[in-house]
């Protein structure tokens, strides 16, 4: 891992447009697939007579890997540059991008949209390009993947670029500051390889745009510690380990932590990323942290964990930015949905709907509206049915983003711009 900067990278975009093809690639070209794992790739290719397709496969082991549940930071595929070290966030089908997104897996600092030169832009490379948008991903490199299965064409390249532009630039990305890469993420073309095939093409491989337009995201390493929980594992022998991403502090072994809003407090032992014990862990780290001092069942999925001196707030209201994805009818006053905030799950009650916003301006179009509708944009008062940690964006905007989710679906996307704390938490 070493002393580069760490950043988290998205890859967002339709499900059948090559994205997993496309990280396959990026893992394969840069070297960052472990040594015996890609011997046994390179044998299991020869066996099949594919010698190209080998990277193909790292994606789909890792896939078997994950549902297997191995280890704990599968999700996470780390990707070194010349510049940087990066943790590529896949997120596999659709509707596990949207969730993923959101939860603390995904608090991305970058994010790379991948659109098919042969598909075409989709309903789905849009809502995936709104969300990168509210959830206040400002990076962003677009690449047009599968340029082998148009020929390698300029014009088919050109198309895209033209008609996702116009978009990009709507939602008030500098398009000078967003690079659009052709690449075959099949073949390898751009990707870390500068492409044979593209002679028109005089731009930036993949890699050397995420390098030079790309940087990492500051480190709140003097606010107070904060940590959304992912997971609570039990080890035998070791005890409690509770799992997730460092949003801003540092934590240290035998720091005194809580666990809000369950108020459980304890000891750490130690703390591991990456099978390594580290001394300090940081934002963007991360990690696993032995616990004494509190039992399993004291803490779970969505807990924050602060020091015990400065313990993460509790909400009772919070004020929240919202983009409507998609709503089989309309949002009403009083309607009381699931809203997946940092890590944690939680029923809601819209109280009120102060304002109906322009989704790509941000100004006040109506003061009060009765409803809103897919495609709309508000501003929404929220009262939490359990208690729950909320920050605001201008604070911890790590804890600030949220979904709602109803009926299996995301209704919305979500910052919050403001909380009431409950008194005496």
């Amino acid at each position: 891992m070493g002393e580069k900067p760490h950043i988290n990278i998205i890859t967002s975009g339709h499900v059948d447009h090559g994205k997993s093809t496309l990280i396959g690639r990026l893992l394969y070209d840069t070297g960052s697939v472990p040594e015996q794992e890609m011997r046994k790739l390179k044998e299991l290719a020869k066996e099949l007579k594919k010698e190209t397709f080998e990277f193909a496969f790292v994606m789909d082991n890792l896939k078997e890997e994950r549902e297997r549940g191995l280890t704990i930071d599968l999700m996470y595929k780390p990707i070194m540059t010349n510049k940087y070290y990066y943790t590529v966030i896949d997120c596999p089908g659709h509707r596990d991008f949207i969730k993923n997104m959101i939860t603390g897996a995904s608090q991305a600092d970058a994010a790379i949209l991948v659109c098919s030169a042969k598909e075409g832009i989709q309903d789905q490379t849009k809502e995936h390009l709104y969300l990168i948008k509210v959830l206040g991903i400002k990076q962003l490199l677009v690449a047009v993947n599968k340029m082998d299965a148009v020929g390698y064409k300029e014009e088919a390249f050109k198309k895209i670029k033209d008609e996702l532009g116009k978009l990009v630039g709507s939602l008030g990305y500098k398009l000078d500051q967003v690079p659009f890469i052709p690449v075959s993420g099949w073949v390898g073309d751009n990707v870390a390889k500068k492409s044979t095939s593209m002679a028109w093409y005089k731009g930036p491989t993949l890699v050397e745009a995420m390098d030079s337009n790309i940087s990492p995201p500051e480190m709140p390493k003097d606010k107070p510690l904060r940590l959304p929980v992912q997971d609570v594992y039990t080890i035998t022998g070791v005890g409690t380990v509770p799992v997730g991403r460092i949003e801003s502090g540092v934590m240290k072994p035998n720091d005194k932590i809580i666990f809000m809003p369950s108020g459980a407090v304890g000891d750490v032992k130690s703390i591991e990323m990456h099978h390594k014990q580290l001394a300090e862990a940081v934002p963007g780290d991360n990690v696993g942290f032995n616990v004494r001092g509190v039992e399993k069942n004291a803490i779970k999925r969505g807990d924050v964990v602060g020091h015990a001196n400065a313990p993460p707030q509790v909400v009772k209201e919070f004020t929240g930015q919202i983009i409507v994805l998609q709503h089989p009818t309309v949002i009403t006053k009083g309607y009381t949905p699931v809203f997946h905030i940092h890590t944690a799950h939680v029923a809601g009650k819209i109280t009120a709907i102060p304002k109906k916003l322009d989704p790509k301006t941000g100004a006040t179009i109506q003061e009060n509206p009765d409803m809103l509708k897919s495609g709309d944009a508000a501003i929404i008062k929220v009262e939490p049915l359990q208690p729950v940690v909320v920050e605001k964006q201008s604070e911890y905007p790590m804890l600030a983003k949220f979904a709602i989710r109803d009926m299996g679906k995301t209704v919305a996307a979500g910052i919050a711009i403001d909380v009431v704390k409950v008194a005496g938490k």
